[in-house]
Formats: C-alpha cells, structure tokens, sequence
C-alpha cells in the first residue's frame, strides 16, 4: 500500500505460468502469433512512450489535443463526479486533461504493466489528492472482478489510444459488450479510434526513422527469453509492418532474417528465414464504421470528435436504455 490516503493498488497480473502457456499455444498455430498484450513489460511500456513521442507516429499528440481542445464539451457529456475507469492507462498524459476537467469522485486505472501501473498511479494520486485513486493490475481481457464502486456513482470508461483496433471485430463486440455492462444502462464509453487514411501515413507511423517500434516489437522476445528462459536469438528477428488494405488494419510481424529457432519449456520452434509471429494488428475505421460496430452491442453515438485532418477520432458512447415492455 501506499502512504497516500487516497491510493491503493491491486495486483492481479496474470502469472508467469499463464505468459508461458499463451506463447506455446502461440508458436504452435498457423500462423505463429503473440497477444500484443506481451509487448507491456516495463520496458515495453517505456518504449511505448517514446513512440508516442516520434514524429511519424500522430494518434498519441492527435488524441491529446482533441482532448484538450474538447475539454469542457467532454466533461459535459460525461458529467462530473463520475467512478471513471481507465482501460490500459499506460502514459498519465491524456487522463489529467480529463482529469483537469472532469473532477471523478474515483479513478481506476487498470493495466497489464505493474512497475508502470504503479508510477503513473501514484502520481495521481499525489497531485489530485480530492479524487480516490484505485488502481489494478491485471489483464482486462479476461475476466476479473474490479474494486467496489459506490453504488450511487455514475460509472464512464475511458479507452484512449485507439488499443480498440487490436482486436478482431467480433473481439471488439465482446470487449464493448463488456464495458456495457459494467457501466449499466445509460452510462458512458469514451473511446480513442484511429481512423482510416492514406497508407503511406500509416505505414510511416508504425515504421519510424529512429526504430523505437522495431525495439518494441521485439521486446516480446526479450521478455520470452528473460522471464520464460527462451533459447532464441533476438536479433535473428527483424520488425515487419503495414497496412493490409484489404482487412483495413496495420499489420505487425516480427520475420526471421535466416534460418532460426526458439526454445522454450522443452518444446522447440523452428522458423525458416522469411518466416514470421504475426504479433500486432491495428485496424482503422470510418467514423461510421465504428458508431455501427458500437450500436450492435447496445451503445448510441452522442458526438464524436475528430481533428482537422481527420487522422484520429474520439468517441462519447452512451449504453441505450432497455426498452420498455409494458
């Protein structure tokens, strides 16, 4: 626990055991994939960071300004004094400016990344000292249970950074479906969406000049051979990306460079050099894409803001009331 009054932390982070089952289950498909959802150690998380601080790379300093610029209109459609829960929080960047103006009663951040968690938490908790801070690790894709929320407290999920396009389209009714249901009819979903554009634009915005994204795709492999104890060579491994027009997603694969193999738990992988794990997809959609994405699980449209290019897209969702039947 903390010494601030106002902070407590639950780890839930998803055991060593479940990382490793997840990679073999991984390797052994066809075609040989990773969760993106592995690239968030603490060093992943740091290397996250600083592509959102790369030229190349728009949607961390798009979303921002929107929320900035959007700010009061925002806190307006949210309404004040909220439980607001924050879906991989990572960088505190975008929460204070909704922080700023929002005023929650509660904020809960949850996270894969303890170390990372707990810094950007803390921090919070220190210099909003009106607002409760209840933050938990854990892997929001599964099932967990969050900390008890006060019953009269209005609940709004905040999904920045577009991590919406890493999951499959189905996936995505899940995970809506989920956040529907956790803030009850009427409640609230503000949600970051990449929207789609020209393919150089997002191909340069995964590919950047100084190889951060490189460094972070790769880590994944760091962290198989340090915390799983993987015999494997990171650097037989190059980071390969783009957007695959077809499927309206950005593509990330890491390719063998020559003929290579990674062992891990005693079962062994080998890779042909061209060979690949398909490690990150990053769909993009329309405006209207997403808002009839959101609609098939309940949610209605109430604004959406984008920026003057329109590269980025901030979403205020609302769960629809249930019909009457009387």
């Amino acid at each position: 626990m903390s010494a601030l009054a106002n902070f407590e932390l639950h780890d839930l982070k998803p055991a060593v055991a479940d990382f490793r089952r997840e990679v073999l289950a991984g390797l052994a498909a066809t075609p040989r994939r990773l969760a993106p959802k592995f690239f968030y150690d603490a060093e992943g998380s740091r290397l996250f960071d600083a592509i959102t601080r790369q030229p190349e790379y728009y949607p961390a300093r798009t979303e921002i300004g929107l929320l900035r610029a959007h700010g009061p209109e925002i806190a307006e459609r949210l309404g004040r004094q909220a439980a607001l829960i924050e879906l991989g929080s990572g960088s505190d960047i975008k929460i204070r400016s909704l922080l700023d103006v929002l005023r929650p009663a509660e904020y809960l951040p949850l996270d894969i990344s303890l170390s990372h968690l707990r810094a950007s938490a803390t921090g919070i908790a220190r210099d909003y000292p009106q607002i409760r801070v209840r933050a938990t690790c854990v892997d929001y894709t599964r099932a967990f249970a969050l900390p008890p929320i006060a019953p009269e407290a209005h609940r709004v999920v905040f999904y920045p950074g577009s991590s919406v396009g890493n999951f499959e389209p189905a996936d995505v009714r899940d995970l809506l479906r989920w956040v529907a249901g956790m803030v009850g009819p009427g409640g609230r979903l503000l949600i970051g969406v990449d929207l789609k554009k020209d393919a150089a634009r997002l191909n340069a915005a995964y590919n950047d000049a100084a190889g951060v994204t490189a460094a972070f795709n790769r880590n994944v492999l760091v962290r198989m051979a340090t915390e799983l104890g993987a015999q494997l060579t990171v650097e037989d491994f190059a980071h390969h990306a783009f957007y695959n027009d077809a499927l309206g997603r950005i593509e990330m694969h890491l390719r063998a460079q020559r003929a290579t193999r990674i062992e891990i738990a005693g079962q062994v992988f080998d890779f042909a050099e061209g060979e690949g794990i398909h490690t990150e997809n990053s769909y993009k959609y329309s405006t209207e894409e997403f808002g009839a994405l959101a609609a098939t699980v309940g949610f209605v449209t109430e604004q959406v803001w984008c920026d003057a290019e329109r590269l980025f897209s901030v979403h205020c969702l609302r769960v629809a009331a249930p019909e009457r039947t009387d």
